[in-house]
């Protein structure tokens, strides 16, 4: 029984899973094909508080700002969400990167950068280790051990702008299915001076490139920006289907994060889904290593704790993306009327909707 882990890549995931490892005893390397791991930053960082708090990172030099709510445009209505406490967090995902790396460091795994691997070096390492993938939306280690591959991707680009946004408490998302089906677009402040704008769609329905023009012809993102010019211009994919196997039990080979499509449907988030996914194998890989219990019990954990959560979020971004603009602004004037801004200011949960629909049915009980 092999007794050490190789992870391939150096993200989020792959770096709380060698860490987390490194914690249990397990002996753990890291191998990553960028010599800057988290640059370029091209996926964006508006992580929840409660989920970040939950993965045991010390975030805080990472953070460009704090979000306390959202402008949700569709059409000509705007759902104004705006809550008391902090929810999220703006994170600069280099230097979280960084954090993770000196954190993983500091517990004792190795990590070699600028290492690109092919099938003769998943090959080698798989002699003497246990393999954790966690090399992206595209994953060179689920390819090489057959398992499976992700077929339903969102395309993204994103730029950033020298401007003061006009509320940097909030962010606002655009949802126009003519804009950016599938998914939707954004102007996030990465603090006081600088916003982001982007966008995500579906890769069935065109590029990321033409959606953000589309985005950058609106209104409200126009008076926004201004005369600014963009800089900082990055596209990305993120996987929206979790792959058909997270674990190939008689190989030992586990998969983490965007290799295994751990992302939220409704946001292309995946830094909690996936932060969580990374320590669930760790624990699942020392259980197998000192009492020989099935990694299998890592998916089986997984889905357990997140997996209606996940479907949640993909039953919300089929509902939302078969509908057309006049739709969604009437589907959001409903809400509206209906208190849906004082409830998600009150209870909004970013990552847990199954938690928002407890509390939505014990309200109307208590009411």
């Amino acid at each position: 029984m092999r007794d050490k882990v190789a992870v391939i890549g150096a993200g989020t995931a792959g770096l709380i899973a060698a860490k987390t490892l490194c914690e249990l005893g397990i002996g753990a390397t890291v191998y990553d094909q960028k010599r800057r791991l988290g640059f370029p930053p091209m996926a964006s960082g508006i992580v929840s508080i409660k989920g970040l708090e939950g993965l045991g990172i010390d975030y805080a030099r990472a953070v460009t700002n704090t979000l306390y709510g959202a402008d949700i445009h569709a059409g000509r209505e705007v759902m104004h969400i705006m809550s008391k406490k902090p929810m999220a967090r703006v994170l600069d995902r280099e230097k979280l990167n960084i954090a993770c790396y000196d954190e993983c460091v500091s517990k004792g795994a190795r990590i070699f950068t600028g290492r690109r691997l092919g099938p003769k070096d998943f090959e080698d390492l798989h002699k003497d280790n246990i393999i954790v993938g966690a090399d992206g939306a595209v994953s060179a280690v689920a390819r090489h051990f057959s398992m499976g591959a992700i077929r339903r991707h969102v395309l993204t680009y994103k730029a950033e702008f020298n401007v003061s946004p006009h509320d940097p408490r909030k962010v606002d998302l655009f949802f126009d299915n003519a804009v950016s089906p599938g998914l939707f677009g954004w102007m996030c402040p990465n603090g006081r001076d600088v916003l982001e704008v982007g966008v995500g769609i579906d890769s069935r329905h065109g590029n990321s490139r033409s959606a953000f023009d589309r985005l950058m012809r609106l209104g409200e993102v126009r008076e926004a920006v201004g005369s600014a010019k963009a800089y900082g211009e990055y596209a990305s994919i993120i996987p929206m289907r979790t792959i058909r196997h997270m674990v190939k039990e008689n190989e030992e080979v586990l998969l983490v994060g965007d290799a295994a499509g751990q992302v939220k449907p409704t946001t292309g988030g995946g830094i909690v889904f996936g932060g969580n996914a990374a320590k669930m194998a760790a624990r699942a890989i020392r259980d197998h290593v000192e009492s020989e219990k099935r990694l299998g019990e890592y998916e089986t954990a997984f889905m357990k704790r997140f997996g209606g959560d996940l479907a949640m979020h993909r039953a919300i971004s089929v509902f939302c993306s078969r509908m057309g603009t006049d739709r969604l602004a009437a589907l959001v004037k409903a809400g509206k009327f209906m208190g849906a801004e004082g409830f998600l200011s009150r209870y909004g949960d970013m990552d847990r909707p199954s938690l928002m629909l407890k509390r939505f049915f014990l309200r109307g009980l208590a009411d």
